[in-house]
């Protein structure tokens, strides 16, 4: 998208110098209110990285990150946070490198030798992956569905990015569309291995933060039951989510205090 903004850890000026994007402002306010004076910029770079991806923090402020750029809140253990935040980004970062999840290679003996059609379409229920006539991959874990890129699963936009697409003008359809799926199937199948994995991976550092059990939310790792009961947060997310619109949950929810206080 046009719009998209990239925030690295590190930018470079003009003559090529090095310069880090977490400020020594940033960087003396987390040091100040954790009172530890060995917290560094990168530690600050991933423990952002954990609490982007946390589910809580983005359905709290879902409205909030449509319009504007994202605040950081304070969470109880920094460590703990920083920890899952590089957990992520060696996820996200090395995923070429990432070890294949093994999904099962289905082939339809009676398909044509060179794979027929280009489906590339997904069963979520089934956990199936459809290449073409030929070939589906089989074994996708639910998991995998769950790690959302913008609107879609992470597979889903592999699947989508390499679909045969016409151009509606004949002589460009015609001269200059040579693109076809099988030239590159075996490459999208490694890919999807890979990425399935890195899904697979992300989830399981994701449900790590906070997940749901016979209709009550259930924080882990650092987040003690205490410091939810005390934002009000357990309650809010155990309540029927169709009774938000009643006037007198409405006020109930007003009367909640913030997640944290921004940085």
């Amino acid at each position: 998208a046009t719009d998209t903004q990239c925030l690295p850890l590190y930018r470079y000026t003009a003559a090529g110098e090095r310069v880090s994007n977490i400020t020594e402002w940033g960087l003396q306010r987390f040091r100040e209110h954790y009172r530890d004076e060995s917290i560094t910029a990168e530690d600050i770079f991933a423990y952002a990285y954990a609490v982007l991806h946390d589910p809580v923090y983005r359905y709290d402020y879902g409205a909030d990150l449509l319009r504007e750029f994202p605040r950081l809140p304070f969470y109880v253990h920094f460590g703990n946070w920083a920890e899952m935040g590089r957990e992520l980004l060696a996820l996200h970062l090395g995923f070429a490198d990432a070890e294949p999840y093994p999904l099962e290679r289905r082939e339809n003996p009676r398909a044509p030798a060179n794979g027929g059609k280009a489906i590339l379409k997904a069963d979520k229920e089934k956990g199936l992956i459809r290449l073409d006539e030929q070939t589906t991959l089989a074994g996708v874990p639910a998991a995998a569905w769950r790690y959302v890129l913008g609107s879609r699963s992470a597979l889903e936009w592999v699947l989508d990015q390499y679909k045969e697409r016409k151009p509606k003008d004949p002589t460009i359809a015609a001269r200059f569309n040579p693109y076809r799926f099988a030239a590159y199937k075996e490459r999208v199948i490694a890919l999807l291995h890979r990425v399935c994995a890195v899904s697979v991976g992300t989830m399981e550092v994701v449900d790590g933060m906070a997940y749901w059990l016979d209709g009550q939310l259930v924080v882990s790792g650092d987040r003690q039951q205490y410091d939810w009961t005390m934002m009000g947060l357990a309650a809010r997310f155990s309540r029927d989510p169709d009774s938000y619109d009643d006037p007198e949950n409405q006020a109930w929810l007003g009367s909640l205090p913030d997640i944290g206080e921004g940085a």
